[in-house]
């Protein structure tokens, strides 16, 4: 009996050096990371959960030189589907497969967040084949991620709120699901936000039943991007999970409301020239300022900021 406790200790010891092993892996963040890419729709292209992220890390690692790359575009999917009559017939999606090649030319990040899927279903209840597309996209992503040794993140999608429809709810649900499962049939690092989201959600509506995180059921308000901002800053190893609000995180944080704002902007400068500089399909956005420009700009914003942080 000895012997099989002491078996059973050792094993237990074994799984449990594995799960920190796999943590570390997860949660830290290499010194040597220059640069880190977000991809997605609107969503990511509103920037305010990233702006959450970069503010937040800063704070806590004022030395940090890495730099932060926001380039969603509006209306985009990576499973290259597109609702007959989008935007009242206006244009068809962007789909992510047009304009990757080009990003990949001019930049090199180190990490790439990837969050689809929101779009991929074209609103629509679940079918085999659209889902396939969904899939296929993510998988073709994940290649040309692998392609040019960078780290790809998958984070699952907002929720999309019930009231809106549960069909469509539904298929992000599912659609969340089999990304998560990839963690553990390939390996991938993927963060789950789309169930804490709908559990925050659930128990938000239970006691007053028109609550909601965004108000067309789709694009999240600072609530819901903050709720998006925390599974990621947890991926980098900081410890949020008791704050309900960015500003409950960053209260005892001197000037962190005004490092927001700067870092907001410098965002938003970057974001549209490098949309500019690599070119998209999306109609209707304000054109960015050429490369240059932009950085002359925020070279000025990131001394501000230094300011704040020294």
């Amino acid at each position: 009996m000895r012997f099989k406790l002491t078996v059973f200790a050792i094993l237990i010891s074994c799984f449990l050096l594995y799960k920190v092993s796999l943590a570390q892996e997860n949660f830290n963040t290499s010194t040597d990371t220059k640069q880190i890419l977000f991809l997605g729709n609107s969503i990511t292209y509103s920037g305010q959960y990233i702006a959450f992220v970069e503010t937040y890390y800063r704070l806590k690692h004022p030395s940090s030189s890495t730099e932060w790359l926001n380039l969603g575009l509006p209306s985009e999917t990576v499973s290259g589907l597109s609702e007959e009559g989008h935007a009242g017939g206006a244009f068809p999606r962007p789909d992510l497969h047009e304009r990757l090649d080009r990003i990949f030319q001019q930049i090199q990040p180190d990490i790439v967040f990837v969050n689809y899927g929101m779009n991929d279903g074209i609103y629509l209840p679940l079918d085999d084949n659209r889902f396939t597309s969904y899939k296929s996209g993510i998988e073709w992503l994940n290649r040309k991620i692998d392609s040019i040794a960078a780290a790809a993140v998958f984070v699952t999608p907002p929720v999309f709120d019930p009231i809106k429809g549960e069909a469509y709810a539904n298929v992000l649900d599912i659609y969340s699901d089999w990304l998560i499962s990839k963690r553990y049939t390939d390996y991938w690092k993927v963060i789950d936000l789309h169930w804490p989201m709908r559990k925050f959600l659930e128990e938000k509506r239970s006691t007053n039943p028109r609550y909601y995180l965004a108000k067309d059921g789709i694009h999240p308000g600072e609530i819901g991007h903050w709720l998006m901002a925390k599974p990621i800053l947890e991926y980098f190893g900081e410890s949020v999970d008791g704050f309900d609000t960015f500003e409950e995180a960053v209260e005892s944080e001197e000037n962190a409301i005004e490092l927001l704002i700067l870092i907001t902007q410098k965002q938003a400068i970057l974001r549209d020239a490098w949309l500019r500089s690599t070119g998209h399909l999306r109609p209707g956005l304000a054109e960015g300022l050429s490369l240059k420009e932009a950085k002359v700009q925020v070279e000025k914003i990131e001394e501000k900021i230094q300011k704040l942080l020294n």
